[in-house]
């Protein structure tokens, strides 16, 4: 991509297996958590984080968390409109707008916009390759199945140029497929020919991986060598001080004055 340069941060550092781990306990964590104010600062520091380091340009990262405008609106939307509560602030025909559902809306609004955050600050600091050696490495993945899954990625570009090729081809024949049976016939040229590459190209690889012998118990050696840092324990202990900070700064009324949606009246 013109323009875009992509820069190297401690936190592309880390073990790519501990990141993983401790983001999905984080995930297991954010969903026990029902005080919006403790929501709102880790979300708060968790986008700090993101814009500050993950190495990518500040625009090309705006437009990556555009989408999730759309996931608060989605996720909140329907317990504010739908709601129940004591408190109506809005009443028109099966909309119900109530404090007590607004409170709620958000709070699941903050937290869908919390696991976007962690998620896409996963991705940009991970690269595939080296987590997939992670796994292997760290957490005792078979081989098999790992390289299996690098090798399923790096077919991704090639059954899209294939498509591309197949489209272009289609243009340039005057095709035109009209109705159901129009649909059909569309749907045909473009999954055989897609299907039967695909088809051809895994019994390459399976037959290769067979020869080197990645069906085989034996220990194996690794182009990428993966292993821990003092980066790791500095992720470690600030995603560990900033949910401790979350937590007890959101006993106070920064935001809204609830600390429980779930007993909120």
């Amino acid at each position: 991509m013109n323009g875009y340069e992509w820069r190297t941060t401690w936190l592309t550092r880390i073990n790519p297996s501990l990141k993983l781990i401790l983001t999905l306990a984080l995930f297991i964590v954010l969903v026990f958590i029902h005080n919006p104010n403790v929501l709102v600062l880790f979300f708060a520091g968790s986008t700090v984080l993101l814009f500050a380091f993950s190495g990518h340009p500040i625009r090309y990262v705006l437009l990556y968390t555009a989408p999730f405008i759309l996931i608060f609106v989605s996720s909140a939307s329907a317990m504010t409109f739908f709601g129940q509560g004591e408190t109506t602030w809005f009443e028109w025909g099966l909309v119900h707008i109530t404090e007590e559902s607004f409170y709620r809306g958000m709070h699941l609004g903050v937290r869908a916009l919390s696991f976007a955050v962690l998620g896409l600050l996963f991705a940009l600091t991970t690269k595939p390759v080296l987590l997939f050696y992670s796994l292997m490495q760290q957490l005792k993945l078979p081989s098999r199945y790992a390289y299996a899954f690098m090798a399923s990625i790096r077919m991704l570009p090639i059954m899209v140029t294939e498509f591309q090729t197949l489209r272009h081809a289609l243009a340039i024949r005057g095709l035109q497929f009209r109705g159901m049976r129009g649909l059909y016939q569309k749907l045909k040229f473009f999954t055989i020919p897609l299907l039967a590459q695909a088809i051809r190209r895994s019994q390459r690889i399976a037959v290769a991986m067979e020869a080197k012998h990645f069906t085989s118990q034996s220990k194996r050696t690794y182009f990428y060598h993966t292993g821990f840092s003092m980066y790791d324990v500095a992720f470690v202990s600030i995603m560990s001080l900033l949910l401790a900070g979350s937590l007890s700064l959101g006993q106070y009324q920064w935001f809204v004055g609830v600390h429980d949606v779930r007993h909120y009246q």
